[in-house]
C-alpha cells in the first residue's frame, strides 16, 4: 500500500511539473491524449508498383470506436521517381492528402511519420542500409551529405504541401526508430530536419522517436520548440514479438506474464506494472518532469502470445500511460498485432463487417 501511494504520488508530481512547464513556455500541447492506430497503407514499397491502399473506412472505424488518433508510417520510395532520392513527385503524395482529409473529416489527429526515409528503415531494408546515421557518424571533412540533405529536402517538402493545417490535425513524426546515436550525431541529423521543417512552417509539432529503436530519450534535442518525443510498447520484446519469424530463437521460448526477471537480488514474478515502469517508463522520467510531451508511437504484441496473457500485458502497459497522460498507437487496426483478423487461435471472434472482430482487445483499448 505505500509503494502504490509513494508511485501515485510521484506520478501526480511529475504530470503536474509537465503541465506547468508546457504552459509556462507556451509549447503547443494536444488538447486530449491521443490514442489509436498505425494505418498501413503507405509503409512498404515493393518493386511490383503496388498502389498505397488508405482506407476511408478505416478512419471511419477508428472514430466509431471512440479513437482520435491515426499514425500514418510512410515508405519514401511511393512519391519518389527511378529510384532517386531527389526527385519528389508530388502527385504521388495524393494518398497522404486523401488520409490528412479523412482525418479532418472523422475528427481524427494525423501524425505522419517516415517509417522508410531516405537512407534508413529499422527493417534494413536492402539499398539504404543506415546511410543516414552512417552519414551522422563520419567527420565532417568525409561525410557524404547525400542521405542528410534527402531527409531534409523530403521533410521540407512535406511541411510545405501541409502548411496552414493547425497542429490539432496534423504532426510529423520524423523517422521511425532511430539507432542509438551520441549527441553530436543527434543534433547532426535531427537540427537540419527540423530547421527545414520550421523554415515552411514554424509552428508544426514534430515528434522524434526515442533512440536504440526508439526506447531510449533523447536529451540533446529536449526543450526545443514544439518538439515533442515517441517511445514504444514493446518491453519486453520477448514477448511482445514472441513467435516473431523475423527473430532468433530467443523470441520462440513462450512467455509468461507478469515476466519473471531477475535484477540482482529482486525478482519482479508477481508485478508486471513495476516491471515494465523499471525498464521501459522510468528512463523518461527526467523529460516528462521537465515539460516534455512523451507518447507511445507503436504498441501491441503478436497474435501467437497467449490471448489471456497478452490482455494482462497489454492493460498493465496502459493503465501505466493513462496515469502519466500519454498517448498511444496499437501497430495496426488488422493483422498480427491488430483488432481485426489477427489469427489469434484462442479467441473466440465476432463477426463484424466481413471480418473477424478480437472484442476482448477492442474493449480493453476502449477502457484506457
Amino acid at each position: 500500500m505505500v509503494l502504490q501511494m509513494k508511485r501515485e504520488i510521484g506520478i501526480f508530481l511529475l504530470a503536474s511539473c509537465a503541465a506547468l512547464a508546457a504552459g509556462a513556455s507556451g509549447e503547443w500541447r494536444p488538447s486530449e491524449r491521443w490514442r489509436g492506430f498505425n494505418l498501413k497503407g503507405m509503409c512498404v514499397w515493393k518493386p511490383d508498383g503496388a498502389k498505397p491502399k488508405f482506407s476511408e473506412s478505416d478512419f471511419a472505424l477508428v472514430k466509431e470506436w471512440g479513437f482520435n488518433f491515426v499514425r500514418l508510417p510512410l515508405d519514401y520510395r511511393f512519391w519518389i521517381k527511378g529510384g532517386d532520392w531527389h526527385c519528389i513527385d508530388a502527385d504521388r503524395l495524393a494518398p497522404v492528402d486523401e488520409a490528412v482529409e479523412w482525418g479532418r473529416k472523422y475528427g481524427l489527429h494525423v501524425q505522419i511519420c517516415f517509417h522508410h526515409a531516405p537512407g534508413y528503415c529499422i527493417n534494413g531494408t536492402k539499398g539504404d542500409g543506415k546511410l543516414l546515421f552512417d552519414d551522422a557518424k563520419r567527420p565532417e571533412d568525409s561525410r557524404s551529405p547525400d542521405a542528410l540533405s534527402a531527409f531534409a529536402e523530403h521533410w521540407r517538402a512535406f511541411a510545405r504541401r501541409y502548411c496552414g493545417i493547425p497542429n490539432e490535425r496534423l504532426s510529423f513524426n520524423l523517422v521511425n526508430e532511430p539507432p542509438g546515436l551520441d549527441d553530436a550525431e543527434v543534433r547532426r541529423v535531427f537540427l537540419p530536419v527540423i530547421e527545414a521543417i520550421r523554415a515552411e512552417d514554424a509552428e508544426r509539432f514534430i515528434v522524434v522517436d526515442g533512440l536504440c529503436g526508439g526506447l531510449d530519450p533523447v536529451p540533446s534535442l529536449e526543450g526545443l520548440h514544439n518538439v515533442g518525443f515517441a517511445t514504444r510498447g514493446y518491453r519486453p520484446l520477448t514477448f511482445s514479438h514472441y513467435g516473431a519469424n523475423w527473430f532468433k530463437d530467443a523470441y520462440k521460448r513462450v512467455p509468461k506474464w507478469p515476466y519473471e526477471v531477475e535484477d540482482g537480488a529482486r525478482r519482479y514474478p508477481d508485478d508486471g506494472r513495476e516491471y515494465l515502469y523499471r525498464v521501459a517508463l522510468s528512463k523518461w522520467d527526467g523529460a516528462v518532469s521537465g515539460g516534455q510531451f512523451v507518447m507511445v508511437g507503436e504498441c501491441g504484441g503478436m497474435n501467437s502470445i497467449p490471448h489471456e496473457m497478452f490482455l494482462a500485458w497489454m492493460e498493465d502497459y496502459l493503465k501505466l500511460w493513462k496515469e502519466r497522460g500519454w498517448g498511444w498507437a496499437l501497430w495496426e487496426i488488422d493483422s498480427a498485432f491488430g483488432v481485426l483478423d489477427s489469427g489469434r487461435k484462442d479467441v473466440e471472434y465476432e463477426d463484424f463487417r466481413g471480418h473477424r472482430l478480437d472484442r476482448a482487445l477492442l474493449s480493453l483499448l476502449q477502457k484506457y
